[in-house]
This record gives structure tokens, sequence and C-alpha cells, in this order.
């Protein structure tokens, strides 16, 4: 019999949930925890993070942004300051009531997001113009009792960044929020080969306490949005509930105007259902944590590891690895292709003598026969060219997946039979987005920032005077 290689990965035309859990098990992302909810990330999961967490983190800082740190715990009075905010986050609140063996006079939730916590400390920091800017960032985990939980998707904790932001006025504010949204947007294109969609959150589906929440929507391959990032502009209603002022140079009180901004481990979601294929990871280049894997072929022979080792020494400015695992070729093969590596170095005796190696990309498993003292310039090259494959096949599936409606029925009709986005004319009014989650499932994504074409004068659902184009979509 046969060696069996890796274990079969459910094809996603066949069950796309299924699929998608296969792989993040298969590639030992992720463990399940004895925690309902929670997820244990593992190193390969793990590794993707600090790569997208260094990246953000170098672009966040060439704003201007410092890191910080906030408590976990928020106490429930300083919760309750902002009434729109409460509200919002009240059903996945976790609550702690006792310490050691003690009730708490006061009871703690434990953070859903922090923007009470960075408000408290604005109020000790901020008295003066020459107090604002402060732009600051953490990077910790927050906590949301979500009812239906999906690894790195929607879980009870998870890790993310979240921006606040501090400014003398609305503009600056505005300005701020619309910047890291963009920061957001370019982290996706440049490093994750993700397109996106750029726009405005409608007044229901905006972040609890914004005036404005701007977000970047990117498509899955099973034609579901995923918010891929969101950027708020709080206005200054935040500084009211909490009583922040500053003096101007005239002396004159006033509050300041606020911003939030946040991405999630849900990202790494986002890289699964956009790159992924039924063979498992697909993973783009430059978040990859292993780029290249070089596989020796008959490496028991004289001479064969060796080589790989010196080839490894001659891909330096990569991150690489030699698999000399007791196992073989193909069981190999097959495992680079499940953990999405970008390429593989296949080489043994015959290559050696010849002064050459095969690669293999993962994302076309094209294979290229390449002199050895040429490898370095092109891998380069290589792997470069992946990425703006990746990027262009993602983009051309989200346009091919986005549809133009211009009556309720035709909307329907494509939102029931076709996977991808809708584009369609929308009143304004909150009805007509709770009628058409009631018939299709489907929400507003958001009003894009780029597109403003008019399909039509009237609203897709009730037939008034349109004010927006809206991009619906059903959604994780």
């Amino acid at each position: 019999m046969a060696e069996k290689l890796v274990e079969n990965i459910t094809a996603m035309e066949e069950d796309f949930a299924k699929w998608y859990t296969d792989i993040v098990k298969k590639a030992e992302l992720i463990d399940y925890s004895s925690v309902k909810g929670c997820m244990i990330i593992k190193p390969a999961g793990y590794a993707l993070w600090e790569n997208i967490q260094r990246e953000l983190d170098r672009r966040f800082k060439e704003t201007g942004v410092e890191n910080v740190y906030m408590p976990l715990f928020i106490p429930e009075s300083l919760l309750q300051k902002e009434k729109d905010h409460v509200e919002g986050f009240a059903p996945e609140v976790a609550w702690v009531t006792q310490g050691g063996l003690e009730p708490l006079t006061e009871k703690l939730c434990v953070r859903p997001t922090s923007e009470t916590l960075f408000c408290d400390l604005y109020k000790n920091d901020v008295h003066s113009y020459r107090d604002l800017p402060k732009n600051y960032n953490q990077w910790c985990s927050v906590v949301r009792w979500e009812k239906t939980t999906r690894p790195f998707l929607r879980s009870r904790e998870f890790l993310w960044q979240e921006g606040h932001t501090i400014h003398a006025t609305y503009d600056e504010a505005e300005e701020r929020t619309v910047m890291m949204l963009n920061v957001y947007a370019d982290f996706c294109k440049d490093f994750l080969a993700i397109p996106t969609i750029r726009g405005r959150k409608t007044d229901k589906e905006k972040f609890a306490g914004a005036e404005e929440t701007y977000t970047i929507e990117a498509m899955m391959h099973d034609g579901k949005a995923l918010q891929s990032g969101t950027s708020h502009n709080f206005g200054d209603g935040f500084a009211k509930a909490f009583g922040i002022e500053y003096t101007d140079k005239d002396n004159k009180l006033h509050h300041p105007f606020q911003t939030s901004w946040g991405v999630s481990t849900r990202i790494i979601g986002a890289i699964i259902m956009v790159h992924g294929d039924s063979e498992g990871l697909v993973l783009p280049p430059k978040v990859a944590p292993t780029q290249i894997v070089i596989i020796p072929i008959q490496q028991k022979k004289e001479g064969v590891l060796e080589a790989a080792g010196k080839l490894k020494d001659a891909l330096k400015d990569f991150r690489v690895k030699v698999d000399d695992s007791d196992r073989s070729p193909g069981y190999k093969f097959s495992e680079q292709e499940m953990r999405g590596f970008p390429a593989r170095i296949e080489i043994g005796p015959r290559d050696i003598e010849n002064g050459e190696c095969v690669v293999v990309r993962r994302d076309t498993r094209q294979k290229y026969t390449v002199k050895l003292d040429e490898i370095s310039d092109f891998m380069k090259k290589l792997l470069e060219e992946i990425h703006n494959d990746m990027y262009e096949r993602a983009k051309k599936h989200l346009q091919e997946s986005m549809y133009d409606a211009a009556t309720y029925d035709e909307f329907k009709k494509i939102m029931n039979e076709k996977p991808g986005f809708v584009r369609a004319m929308w009143c304004g009014n909150v009805e007509c987005e709770d009628r058409i989650k009631a018939d299709t499932t489907a929400t507003s994504r958001c009003i894009p920032f780029e597109d403003r074409d008019e399909i039509s004068k009237t609203c897709i659902c009730c037939g008034k005077p349109a004010k927006h184009l809206v991009y619906w979509g059903k959604a994780y």
C-alpha cells in the first residue's frame, strides 16, 4: 500500500466551512481549548500574526504613532459614562465579580475594547493645546462573549491592535481616521495581496459611540464579505462624556476630538479564505513565516544534505528552511502545499551534478530549472511575481463577483443565486436595511469612497429617492 501523505482536506467547492476548518487544523494554525469559544494559536498561526504585527507596527510608527498598554479590566462606572458605547457592547461583556475570596465592591469588565480607558488617561494628560495630538496604539487581547465562534473569524478572546488618538479639531481627527484606513488598505494590498473596498459604514453598522466608521471590506473565495479593518471618528462625544477639556492659544476651553482604529487576528482568516485552495494554505510571500522550503532528494546520498545547506546559505535574505525529516519527497511536497509555503526547491544528485535545482511555486505549481549560482536573484523576482499574481487573481475574483441591481426582485434573485457583492441604491432609512437583511440575510457592507455610479434614482427596497450607492453582501 502506498504511503499516505498529508490528510485530505475537504474540497472548498464541496463544503467551504468544512474546508476552512480542515485547513486551520491540519496546517496546525490553531487548536481548540478547554475554554469554549477560545482558541489556542499554535506556532504556525502565531508566526503569521507576528509578521502582521511587525509590518503594521512599522507602518503605524511612520505616521507618528506610539505604543502603550492599558489595563485588562474596566470598572463598571467607567464603562457606563458613554451611553451609546456601553449599550453597543453590553451583550458581549464578560464581568469579574470576585477577587480571590472576596466579592468586589464594583464589578470589573474584561475589556471588549479600550475607549473608556483611554478617555480616563486623556482626562489626566490633556489640558492644553500643547498636549495635542496624542497618537497611541496598543497590542493586546480583548474579550467579547460571542455566541457562535469560528477560528480566527470570531472567538471570545482574540488578539488585535487598537489605535486611539486625540486631536484639537474635528478636521484633524477626520484626517487621522481616513489616514489609518488607508494604512490598512495599503497593508492588505502590498503585504497580504488582498484587494479591499474602502467606504463608510451606515449608521446601523457603525461602531457604538462613533460619529463615523470607515471600513475596508474584502471578498472571500465563497463570495462572502469579511470586514478586515475599521477606523472610527468619535467626534467630541467621548470627551464630553468624560469631561476632557483643553485650553487653546487664546486660553479658551474646548473638548478635543478622538479616533479609534483596529485590525485583529481575523485578518488571518482572510488570508486563508482569499488565497487558499483545496490542497491547503496558499500564503502570500511577504507574510509567510517560511517563504522557501528546500527538499533534498535522495538525501542519504553523499553530498545532498551539504548541497541543501549551501543552498540555504545562498538564500540568507529569505525565510528558508531545509526539510531533512525522514519522510518521502512525495510526502514533503504534499505537506509544503498544505502549509502554503510560497515556493519549494528540490535538489538531488543529478541537480548537483548539473549545477542547478528545481523551483516549484505553490500558487500555480509551475516548475523552473534554475542555476545554483543564480538562485538568489531568481527567487527575489519569483516571490515578487507570486505576490503580484496572487493579488491580481483576488482582484479579478472580486470584480467578477460584483453585480448591479436596479429592482428589488433582481436584487433578491442575485443574492439568492450568486455569491458576491451587489451594488444597489439606498434611501438612507434603517427600515430598508432591516428588510433587506430579513429577506436575504445580506447587510450593507459600505458606502464606497471611490465608486459613485448612480445605478438608479430610487432605493432598491422602498422605491423612494435614493441617497447613496451601497455595496451589499453576506458576511462573516
